[in-house]
């Protein structure tokens, strides 16, 4: 019996031994990393104009590439053609661009007060050349993330009614 005792006394002094009387440096819980600056990196600069977003950016000039050369707008919205397009805009384009707010692609929403009709038929219809060929498509596509439109295969009268739909978004 007394060997066992003894030999309890000594495996719990080992263990202590083992397990405390360490002073070491208490480590932070998380990962952090801590790294000199190399004597080859270059400051960064970075761009402090004004630039405006292509999104946001006004071109009423400029009508795309594409098969739209010219659209003539009525003074009046044509209400059936604004209910065809939205449908067509829900069916096809919802998936990426959400009124009113920045989602995979821009808002629809007062593009009529920054690009022209054109450019606008151009980009639903012919989107793939748009981004290789028009400089403000290209910007857009930098702009959300090089996102490319997909090209939904709409006829031209269906680019039209959601045109007419795009009309009625301020």
């Amino acid at each position: 019996m007394k060997t066992i005792i003894k030999g309890m006394a000594l495996l719990f002094a080992m263990i202590m031994i083992g397990c405390g009387g360490k002073n070491e440096e208490k480590k932070e819980e998380g990962f952090s990393v801590q790294r000199k600056k190399a004597a080859t990196e270059q400051p960064v600069e970075t761009n402090t104009t004004n630039e405006v977003k292509a999104s946001e950016r006004v071109d009423m000039t400029t009508i795309g590439v594409g098969p739209i050369k010219s659209v003539e707008l009525e003074p009046d919205i044509d209400q059936a053609m604004v209910t065809n397009g939205k449908e067509v805009y829900d069916q096809m384009c919802l998936a990426c661009h959400r009124i009113g707010k920045k989602f995979i692609g821009p808002p629809p929403n007062g593009i009529l007060e920054r690009r022209t009709p054109e450019w606008v038929m151009n980009m639903i219809l012919n989107p793939q050349e748009m981004v290789q060929q028009d400089s403000l498509a290209k910007d857009l596509l930098q702009e959300f993330n090089g996102s490319p439109m997909s090209n939904q295969g709409l006829t031209e009268d269906q680019a039209r009614a959601i045109l007419e739909y795009f009309r009625t978004l301020k």
